[in-house]
């Protein structure tokens, strides 16, 4: 039998940053040595099915990774395990950082105002000043008194966002955030997400079900099939990217064909 999961995280659902610590969001995520995150043998069953089987990955520090794969192949079931929300998984999973998650939806307190979503919780000393530049990096300067229910989809996105940066997480979990956006708002959060990691530099995993949303995003896509990483594939294409740039199609139809989507059916 694989051992009990072993975990060494300090997990940034709940406050994180330590008393007398202030958050920095203009500065870095800071970065402890080795991988952001390490997995091995990771097995996740729900009765008889086994969704994750013995699963490997690390993550390295700064790393931008997609995780695609079909539904019910386990993508989010693995976020959990590394945001430690699962405790029913085997194997040995390390994530010597703080860990901060953006769920599809934004799960905000709806009878506090924006700014006392941000700040719950947080240990600094002076937790509203912190809580204030972090909507401002978000473009929500103008929303820090308003109610989450006022919140356009895509302005209470970037409120989840800021709750997650505010803790300076060494791995950001993104779990399908965008997939309830329309389009339009959906390029602009690709663009802030882009920013923030780039200013911020955690590491970041992604779950998503779109595989152009991948390859726009990530250093490295990951398919996830039958419990296990099937497919990585890295991407060395500079950002902004062109999604008709021939190595983006090649990448493109080699990630459908892993997931199982024949060439004709992309045409």
């Amino acid at each position: 039998m694989a051992p009990r999961l072993r975990q060494l995280t300090r997990h940034s659902l709940s406050p994180l940053a330590s008393p007398g610590s202030a958050a920095l969001p203009g500065g870095s995520a800071s970065r402890p040595g080795g991988p952001a995150a390490s997995v091995r043998g990771l097995t996740r069953r729900f009765g008889d099915r086994v969704v994750l089987d013995r699963l490997d990955l690390d993550i390295a520090p700064g790393e931008f990774v997609a995780l695609i794969g079909r539904s019910g192949s386990g993508k989010s079931t693995l976020l959990r395990a590394l945001a430690g929300l699962d405790k029913g998984v085997d194997g040995t999973l390390i994530v010597p950082g703080q860990v901060a998650v953006a769920f599809q939806e934004p799960r905000l307190v709806p009878w506090k105002k924006v700014i006392e979503n941000i700040t719950l919780g947080l240990r600094v000393r002076d937790p509203q000043p912190v809580a204030r530049a972090a909507l401002e990096e978000v473009g929500l300067a103008e929303r820090v008194t308003a109610w989450p229910l006022t919140l356009s989809g895509g302005e209470a996105q970037r409120a989840s966002l800021a709750r997650a940066l505010v803790r300076q997480p060494s791995l950001l979990l993104l779990d399908e955030p965008f997939s309830a956006l329309d389009a339009l708002t959906r390029i602009s959060m690709h663009r802030l997400v882009l920013r923030l990691w780039e200013h911020h530099e955690p590491a970041v995993l992604l779950v998503t079900h779109d595989v152009d949303e991948a390859l726009a995003l990530a250093d490295r896509v990951l398919v996830l099939g039958d419990g296990r990483i099937t497919h990585s594939a890295a991407i060395d294409l500079p950002r902004p990217r062109d999604r008709d740039h021939p190595a983006q199609i090649a990448l493109r139809l080699r990630l459908l064909t892993e997931l199982g989507v024949p060439a004709a059916a992309t045409s």
